[in-house]
């Protein structure tokens, strides 16, 4: 199934691409429709790259982030081997993602966060959700070592990315932009953080040409931000910081993934500066239109960063919606003072005259 399909008639990603996925036949889907995500034509960056640029909006799946992919897979595999409660570690969108799907499926859901270095959108979703949120006084990846060691007791299933359900969903991202497109683009540009979208996309590509959905596969271009850059050091970044939370991460899960898809697609990993993303983010929300939280904007400053073919066909994913991250958005502008309700202070605010 296309995901040009409308909303009305989208059965979710497991269904859309049911062969692509190890499911049974028998098993019941745990869905809230995730997917079928809008492909926007970027004209400003197209015009100042010289190429033709699209914009991925994951931000547009049920709980704001491509998470949901991965995670209709992972609770759907859970369920069906008996699980009662699912665990992760996050730094916001998973835990949303997780909370929400975990929900559908009646099954409890704990959630440890990083304290103090979590937007509160994404905490607020969690909470809302029902999970059982524990902030620990350390970060991300001490987070995740510790659900790694509760996901070997055998009393609750992990759903990080760790669990191969959730790069499976994810892979799907890639079925959509070929469908979407026709044909794969040149180059793909996607923020990195704990690396399993750029590892679960580089499947996906693969998949579809090999089934012969796609006659070729993009450059896989990678960014993480520089204060959590851990790939692109070559070590692990024990304490990393960056405006961008959804990707402050030292030592990612997928890390050879990543560097795998970079290096077999001709790619790179690199990074960003904290100022090059909020710029990428003023300007998608400003000429595009488009409201995306920091770390998508990641995708975007890489593309500005880099030298690219002319005339190429570009996809940027923008991994989670605006409204993830309220506090960065206000931050980033100035709020209008009060002026007098009358027509003659509002005309002269407006600079009209008489």
């Amino acid at each position: 199934m296309s995901a040009e399909s409308t909303r009305t008639n989208w059965p979710g990603i497991i269904e859309a691409y049911r062969d692509f996925l190890p499911i049974a036949d028998d098993t019941e889907v745990v869905t809230l429709y995730e997917g079928a995500t809008p492909l926007y034509p970027a004209p400003y960056l197209s015009e100042i790259k010289g190429a033709e640029v699209y914009l991925k909006f994951e931000g547009a799946n049920p709980t704001g982030s491509f998470k949901d992919r991965g995670m209709t897979m992972a609770i759907t595999k859970a369920k069906e081997a008996g699980a009662r409660a699912v665990v992760c570690a996050s730094t916001g969108n998973t835990s949303a993602s997780a909370a929400a799907y975990a929900a559908r499926a009646n099954m409890a859901c704990v959630v440890l966060i990083p304290a103090g270095y979590i937007a509160l959108g994404k905490l607020a979703q969690a909470l809302v959700y029902g999970a059982k949120v524990l902030q620990i006084k350390g970060n991300f990846d001490e987070a995740l070592e510790i659900v790694r060691k509760l996901g070997e007791s055998g009393e609750i299933t992990v759903v990080n990315s760790i669990n191969p359900y959730r790069i499976e969903g994810q892979k799907t991202g890639a079925f959509e932009v070929v469908d979407q497109l026709g044909a794969p683009p040149d180059y793909h540009f996607i923020p990195v953080g704990n690396a399993g979208n750029i590892t679960a996309y580089w499947r996906g590509y693969n998949e579809y040409q090999k089934a012969g959905r796609a006659n070729s596969k993009p450059k896989m271009m990678g960014f993480q931000a520089a204060g959590a850059a851990p790939i692109v050091l070559g070590h692990i970044v024990n304490n990393p910081d960056t405006i961008a939370t959804a990707i402050r991460i030292g030592n990612p899960a997928s890390w050879e993934g990543a560097l795998a898809a970079a290096k077999d697609s001709f790619g790179l990993i690199s990074s960003v500066t904290d100022e090059q993303i909020l710029d990428a983010y003023a300007k998608l929300a400003r000429y595009e239109s488009v409201f995306c939280e920091p770390a998508s904007a990641a995708s975007v400053a890489g593309l500005l960063a880099t030298d690219i073919e002319k005339d190429s066909k570009v996809v940027c994913v923008l991994t989670g919606h605006g409204l993830k991250d309220p506090d960065t958005a206000i931050s980033q502008i100035k709020v209008p003072e009060a002026v007098d309700a009358s027509y003659s202070a509002i005309a002269k605010e407006l600079g009209i005259e008489g």
